[in-house]
């Protein structure tokens, strides 16, 4: 066996849904333990670092508004590619994990929305502007909402997967506007200062922070989807003992 059918063969191995929760449980405690210790290097760093000349304490605010706001993003795309599993693989777990990162990608962008006016105020004047950048993610928002109610509303767990699915790429559009948004138009968002060609144009004093409150707020996110999958197997296993239980209580009587 090659490498590459051996790699192809343990990839399907977690299309398996009592191989994964086997899985599952081994890697959520050490996922756990790896965010937690993020998190506590990430806040020291955050609130032992200087303010800022310009904005104060108020730069503070970056060390969970940018994390927040890349994982608005990471989270849409991570459900673009489990829509892409469900329609072109039928991979049994695609539709699974693409209901179970709704509601983070939805909460992570409630925070950098929320964030993102507590910084706004000080710095712009405002707690909202209709610019580019703040609607492309407040359309991203109701985008996440419209899902989970989708999802909430069809019985058919089948049926709901592919509409989904659909509906998930087509909306995956939003995702450069957002990134490219502060390039594409004139806005009060500032452009990106991390994530650039030419290197970030962020002071090293505040970039350290950011970077590992980044990685420990991926982290979350990462460990929360994983226990959120398992929990959506779990309530699929049970819905599907009570159908049967209900059919043969019905034959019985």
């Amino acid at each position: 066996m090659t490498e590459n059918s051996l790699a192809i063969t343990k990839f399907s191995d977690l299309a398996n849904p009592t191989r994964f929760l086997a899985l599952a449980s081994r890697l959520i405690p050490w996922m756990a333990g790896i965010t937690a210790l993020c998190f506590i290097v990430g806040l020291y760093l955050s609130f032992t670092t200087e303010s800022d000349y310009q904005q104060g304490e108020t730069v503070r605010i970056m060390y969970i508004h940018v994390p927040a706001a890349w994982l608005s993003m990471m989270g849409y795309t991570i459900m673009s590619l489990s829509a892409i599993g469900t329609l072109v693989w039928r991979h049994p777990l695609a539709d699974v994990s693409a209901k179970a990162a709704a509601p983070l990608g939805a909460a992570f962008t409630l925070i950098a929305l929320v964030t993102g006016s507590m910084w706004g105020k000080p710095m712009w004047g405002t707690w909202w502007v209709w610019d580019a950048r703040l609607t492309s993610v407040f359309i991203l928002f109701l985008m996440y909402l419209g899902l989970i109610a989708l999802n909430r509303a069809m019985e058919d767990p089948s049926k709901a997967a592919r509409l989904s699915a659909v509906l998930i790429l087509v909306g995956f559009v939003n995702i450069p506007i957002i990134k490219f948004s502060v390039d594409w138009w004139n806005t009060l968002h500032q452009s990106a200062s991390v994530l650039r060609l030419d290197g970030p144009a962020i002071d090293p004093e505040f970039l350290r922070p950011l970077l590992v409150m980044a990685i420990a707020f991926t982290m979350l996110f990462l460990t929360l989807h994983v226990m959120a999958i398992r929990n959506e197997i779990w309530r699929r296993r049970i819905a599907a003992q009570r159908r049967l239980a209900a059919r043969l209580a019905s034959r019985e009587g």
